[in-house]
């Protein structure tokens, strides 16, 4: 998962017609370790129809709050520089509700890019 850095990467990859899957995470957070062990295959799973960045709230913590980001780990999807549907609460998520997001998030991006 490519790692944003900036509040500029971060906008260009959010402008992507591609669907993009924000990744909000923290190092010291515990609930977002939790999902490290598997994300990989998560991604891999995935790679053919979205791109997932992960956004280090530490790192580029402008982006968080504009994008109103209060707990994570949290999702947001976007294409084209809108948001399109997200994943945000304060609770540990598993990997099947993380792929429950993916499935609806490319079913919204569906609706737009046909």
């Amino acid at each position: 998962m490519e790692k944003i850095t900036s509040e500029a990467e971060f906008q260009v990859s959010i402008q992507s017609p591609r669907l993009t899957v924000a990744v909000f995470k923290a190092d010291w957070c515990v609930d977002c370790k939790f999902i490290d062990p598997f994300m990989p295959e998560v991604e891999s799973k995935y790679s053919d129809r979205l791109t997932l960045v992960e956004v280090d709230v530490e790192a580029v913590g402008d982006v968080s709050q504009q994008q109103n980001i209060m707990g994570i780990p949290s999702f947001v999807a976007y294409t084209d520089g809108r948001e399109l549907v997200r994943f945000v609460n304060k609770l540990r998520k598993s990997r099947e509700e993380i792929e429950t997001f993916l499935d609806r998030a490319l079913e919204v991006y569906g609706t737009i890019h046909k």
